[in-house]
């Protein structure tokens, strides 16, 4: 649950009255939903997603608002985009992805959250092992085998002697 600060408040209110549009960039490409994320805004980044905000939108350094709140370290922000389905894997015009401008300006806990966040989509998209194709073979592996007499005796006389 995120704590509604003041200045959240105020972002909203201030966004709200001047009836901005959501996905309308400044002159650098800069989008309220950039600047609430590079501003460690939760409350408001929250707000502008929920009210139509592209979660994915880059700007003119191809950096989009999961770059943004990394670079500020701010991991409630990365929390905020991650429910969004904010992509992971968008590198910005310098080729680094948000986990590697984490990395970079030494914020170790929101680098590791990406991490995360990253192996945790990659074991999604591996195919299950039961949707894998199955070729036919000879062996008995795998194959249920019964136990005979001399197995059970092996087995008694390996018993008897540990």
């Amino acid at each position: 649950m995120f704590l509604l600060e003041a200045e959240s408040m105020d972002c909203t209110s201030y966004l709200f009255e001047s009836g901005f549009a959501v996905n309308v960039g400044d002159g650098p490409g800069q989008s309220s939903i950039h600047l609430a994320a590079c501003g460690d805004q939760a409350f408001c980044l929250l707000w502008l997603l929920q009210t139509g905000a592209d979660a994915n939108e880059q700007d003119a350094n191809g950096e989009t608002p999961m770059h943004k709140a990394a670079r500020s370290g701010s991991v409630e922000c990365l929390s905020v985009l991650m429910a969004s389905d904010a992509k992971l894997n968008i590198c910005n015009n310098f080729g680094q992805t948000a986990e590697d401008i984490a990395w970079s300006c030494g914020f170790e806990e929101c680098a590791k959250f990406l991490n995360t966040q990253r192996r945790t989509q990659d074991l999604r998209n591996i195919p299950s092992l039961s949707s894998l194709p199955v070729k036919p073979s000879n062996s008995l592996a795998g194959q249920k085998r019964g136990r005979t007499m001399s197995d059970t005796i092996e087995c008694k006389k390996a018993c008897e002697w540990s």
